[in-house]
């Protein structure tokens, strides 16, 4: 019986140290129990409305969401919890009076998910000011006076989806927050925009475009901002379907809605190619993730790998043609399905019956033949008004004389022979003279007629259509069967 009771005294001493140790223990670390100002249920800790300076100490460091909304915060410094809250996830800040926050002083949560900074007096969002928040998803900074965004400020951010700066006073649009890789939704409304990058809006995915808010701006009237707001509506944007009415801009210091603008009605344009072209067309669908399906205008569908197919299926859903050809065209439908809705969206595709190389070289040809024509028109007015020398500027030439020729004309002069004052029987003066024509030979009757059956001899080219006058004044005599009396 005596080695029983030994072993059970041991026993008894060490439970006693046991016990002892685990009371140091407790009596060493500092017991961390619900602010005093605050409400506290579980790992969720409200101290709202408690009309705070500066936030409780001692926050336990199993925290996983903090309410700090309607208080008196005027600024949030880097040292602002004194312990590291590594399961925070959510941190409301939302309606106090904050004016300042440090660059370091999100460094004790590094796995918020979100933040709710709206309702404040905050004016510019600082250099790398939210970038240390590499797994925040959510942030509210609506209703401040923010003026000015640094470009760094967002950076890092590879996981927000939501970022709200509505209500506020920025004026130049912060395009580098539509480069972060899962922003789905940025509210711009009701701030101080007055024009936009509109080539890069027109290339976002129908998903980032769904979620860009920017009514109750004073955008500058135009209509590419009609043709861009009327591709959104289009397509059912739920940034423009649901705030058509909002959708202002300024023209003449008056505010007009872009959909009342005299600017040409919006229409969907068609995909265009050229034969042995290879181009791709995006399902771009107003959510992501989601299931895609594509008909072909014959109504067949379109799969993954097809052989001896121009039309094939990539991974993401986007319809690739290889070598379009002329058959190809007609109006492609892509059905899309996912967890909140489905969509279905219409493609149309041209098909020009040539080749984009062929096309240039009509256009080379017709442009040869032209420039051929335009210089035989240029050669044919040179032959005709610069030719070197025309028969009328060359030398006269005597006439040679045929012996055969019984032709013996007189030239009527109207110059007198002798002198006038000489006397006689002269009718003023003048010298009177017949011409006769006289047979030549056998061919010729009275007075050079062609007698029956006999021919005119031809005359010599030397003397066709030369005439030689006498005097300056003198007149040619012409043929005729009877005297012609001067």
């Amino acid at each position: 019986m005596q080695p029983q009771r030994d072993l059970r005294g041991l026993w008894l001493l060490l439970l006693s140290w046991f016990l002892l140790l685990l009371e140091v223990a407790r009596a060493g670390r500092p017991a961390v129990s619900c602010p005093a100002a605050c409400l506290c249920a579980s790992n969720i800790l409200s101290c709202s409305k408690q009309q705070l300076p500066n936030v409780p100490h001692a926050l336990p460091s199993y925290t996983a969401l903090l309410d700090l909304s309607h208080n008196n915060l005027s600024r949030l410094r880097a040292e602002w919890t004194p312990t590291r809250l590594p399961h925070l996830h959510s941190l409301l800040l939302s309606h106090n009076h904050l004016n300042f926050i440090s660059s370091e002083a999100f460094s004790p949560v590094p796995n918020l998910r979100y933040l709710d900074l709206s309702s404040n007096q905050l004016r510019t969002l600082d250099e790398s000011l939210f970038s240390g928040l590499q797994a925040l998803e959510v942030l509210l900074l609506y209703n401040n006076h923010i003026m000015a965004v640094d470009r760094s400020a967002f950076e890092d951010m590879a996981q927000l989806q939501k970022l709200y700066l509505s209500q506020n006073q920025i004026s130049r649009f912060p395009l580098e927050l539509l480069r972060l890789p899962k922003l789905t939704l940025l509210d711009l409304s009701s701030n101080m925009l007055k024009t936009l990058p509109l080539p890069d809006l027109q290339k976002l995915h129908a998903w980032v475009k769904n979620g860009l808010y920017l009514h109750n701006n004073p955008l500058h009237c135009n209509c590419e901002l009609y043709q861009l707001f009327s591709h959104w509506q289009y397509r059912q944007l739920s940034s423009v379907v649901d705030f058509r009415e909002d959708l202002y801009c300024m023209s003449a210091k008056k505010l007009h809605n872009v959909f009342n603008l005299n600017c040409s009605e919006y229409k969907e344009r068609a995909w265009e190619a050229h034969l042995g072209d290879t181009l791709t067309i995006h399902c771009d669908t107003r959510q992501q993730g989601m299931t895609k399906v594509w008909v072909t205008p014959s109504n067949e569908r379109v799969l993954d790998v097809v052989a001896n197919s121009t039309v094939t299926v990539f991974e993401n859903g986007s319809l690739h043609f290889q070598g379009v050809q002329v058959e190809d065209g007609g109006v492609y439908t892509c059905y899309a399905m996912g967890e909140a809705f489905n969509e279905t969206l219409s493609v149309e595709l041209k098909v020009y019956n040539f080749t984009l190389h062929g096309h240039h070289d009509t256009l080379n040809t017709a442009y040869t033949t032209l420039v051929g024509c335009i210089l035989s028109v240029v050669l044919v007015l040179i032959y005709l008004y610069l030719t070197p020398c025309r028969c009328w500027c060359r030398g006269v030439e005597k006439p040679s004389s045929h012996q055969g020729d019984s032709l013996s004309s007189s030239m009527l002069s109207t110059t007198p022979n002798h002198d006038p004052m000489a006397g006689g029987d002269k009718d003023d003066g003048f010298d009177r003279r017949v011409a006769f024509l006289e047979p030549a030979g056998p061919g010729q009757g009275q007075n050079g007629k062609l007698k029956p059956g006999n021919t005119l001899p031809v005359p010599e080219a030397a003397g066709k259509g030369q005439r030689r006058m006498s005097d300056p004044e003198s007149v040619s005599s012409v043929f005729s069967d009877t005297p012609i009396v001067v």
